[in-house]
């Protein structure tokens, strides 16, 4: 089976744990603020918080945006669940903006739209989390001037998308936005294993979602209520998790992103010997902003056909051959657990049109030409 996606792990990843394993601190050591600096210089910012996955980042980057109930956070139906979930943590109201018809990112135009009647009827969000899918920015210069007019903070959900640029930009520069969130599960362009990052270029949300990772504890003598009781004190200031990320992870993440470039490359490569090779068959390749530079997570195609069932047999017939084809993503707001809270299909019908087309097919650092040829050989034998 060819895998949609697949980590890659070097020697050199693996002497970086055993490193670790063979140090004084397995958590809680110089590991991860090592990772945390490395993410900083690629990114141009000056915070980065290291945690255990990326949606306990985005909780933390809701709460640090005193995200909390009465508040309202608008994302992308066309996403993981975790892009909504997280505003639920924190007993916030959840609502969705249609996906662009060609990025399949969050629409601007939707979003203009949806914030002027939300403007008359007084319920503006107070946060709007775009996401970048697949690896390529939403047109956040365009977001954050609504931001600037409309009065929202900006979180971008950017799972999918280090490595990736915007106008010339790393994505993670917050250039647009108040924060950014990175995930390095196992698929992702970077791994970890499991965890995530958020960065931001505020030293006092970078502050608040630090303490909010480790329970609310400090030793920070200057945010204690009252003097040390000696060297062993610490004082719980607020409610916070263990979100913390292990020295493990960071030492993989540390080593994985010296490679970055690299990975991207390869990605970017494979992506364009996709655009080439598919370019006959009766498929809707991925379309590209001219003002980004995707990272390219995901190489997502649409079939051109809305029927349900050829769908589902096309999909079908790719893995029963090998290719280990997915689907991202479900519409959130079809999901169950949504739809008890009203959403109801046709809701968003872009993201509902962009799911009765959608299979991401592999694409992934380690990937040979002859892999690659493998799938395109065989979507043309189920597609014609």
């Amino acid at each position: 089976m060819i895998p949609y996606g697949k980590q890659d792990i070097s020697a050199d990843d693996i002497a970086a744990v055993v490193d670790v394993l063979q140090s004084d601190f397995l958590t809680q050591g110089p590991a991860v603020p090592a990772f945390e600096q490395a993410i900083k210089q690629h990114c141009g910012v000056g915070h980065a918080v290291a945690v255990n996955s990326a949606t306990s980042a985005l909780h933390l980057a809701c709460l640090a945006l005193d995200v909390g109930p009465g508040k309202r956070v608008w994302t992308s139906p066309i996403t993981f669940v975790a892009s909504a979930n997280c505003a639920l943590y924190c007993g916030a109201e959840v609502d969705f903006v249609d996906i662009d018809p060609h990025t399949y990112n969050l629409s601007v135009e939707q979003l203009e739209k949806k914030l002027t009647d939300a403007e008359r009827a007084g319920r503006l969000p107070d946060v709007v989390i775009p996401v970048h899918l697949a690896g390529q920015s939403c047109d956040m210069r365009a977001i954050h001037a609504l931001a600037q007019r409309y009065g929202f903070r900006i979180i971008e959900d950017a799972s999918h998308a280090i490595g990736a640029g915007y106008e010339g930009l790393p994505v993670g520069s917050c250039t647009f936005s108040d924060i950014a969130v990175f995930s390095f599960h196992p698929v992702k362009i970077v791994t970890t294993g499991e965890g995530g990052c958020a960065v931001t270029r505020s030293q006092t949300l970078a502050e608040k979602m630090a303490l909010l990772r480790s329970h609310g504890i400090t030793r920070d003598t200057d945010r204690m209520t009252q003097p040390a009781h000696g060297g062993w004190y610490y004082q719980q200031i607020a409610l916070g998790f263990n979100y913390r990320m292990t020295e493990l992870q960071a030492a993989l993440g540390a080593s994985q992103m010296t490679r970055l470039p690299e990975f991207v490359r390869r990605r970017r490569q494979l992506a364009a010997q996709y655009n080439a090779l598919l370019q006959d068959l009766p498929l809707t390749l991925p379309r590209q902003a001219d003002n980004t530079q995707s990272a390219w997570h995901l190489y997502i195609l649409r079939l051109q056909t809305e029927n349900a069932e050829q769908h589902a047999a096309v999909f079908e017939r790719l893995r029963q051959s090998g290719i280990g084809v997915n689907l991202h993503y479900i519409p959130v707001h079809t999901q169950p657990y949504y739809q008890a809270l009203g959403f109801r299909w046709g809701d968003f019908p872009e993201a509902e049109r962009y799911y009765r087309q959608a299979i991401s097919i592999p694409l992934y650092h380690a990937m040979t030409d002859e892999q690659q040829a493998q799938v395109v050989r065989t979507l043309t034998e189920v597609l014609l």
